[in-house]
């Protein structure tokens, strides 16, 4: 894990890799969990019975929503600010959702540190996640996400 002492200090990993994140499973429970959150059951995703006739291999597949809204807590497994108030979630300049997460599957991220902006009381930290889906080739997701971290 990466720590640095506070969020400006990230500035000095601008282009690296900083790191990957744990593994998590995507299971069903997640998937209904997240479509009742929602109100997105669309039967890709929710009707067990009906995949296994129709989709790829027999599964549900994830929301992509779902994998996304993942990233934050993956990326506290990654580094951390040792002096900070408080992060808030900034916004997303680009996603691309770019393979499909079957129900069983399991993701990670691989984060890079692409700016650092000063503002007042903290940085905002712009990163380029790409989530993984083991055993697959194409990652399931790439995002650049910002973070706001105050002092």
């Amino acid at each position: 894990m990466v720590e640095v002492e506070t969020a400006k200090d990230l500035a000095s990993l601008i282009g690296q890799k900083i790191g990957t994140s744990e593994w998590i499973e995507i299971d069903q429970k997640m998937i209904n969990a997240f479509a009742d959150v929602t109100n997105d059951p669309m039967w890709i995703h929710v009707d067990v019975e009906r995949a296994s006739r129709e989709m790829p291999d027999g599964k549900t597949i994830a929301h992509g929503l779902l994998v996304l809204s993942l990233v934050p807590g993956l990326a506290q497994t990654i580094y951390k600010v040792k002096r900070r108030s408080r992060a808030l979630n900034y916004g997303l300049n680009r996603v691309r959702y770019t393979g499909q997460v079957q129900v069983g599957s399991r993701v990670r991220t691989h984060q890079t540190i692409k700016a650092v902006d000063v503002i007042e009381g903290g940085a905002r930290i712009t990163s380029e996640h790409l989530v993984e889906i083991e055993g697959r080739s194409r990652p399931a997701l790439v995002a650049e996400t910002l973070v706001v971290m105050y002092d």
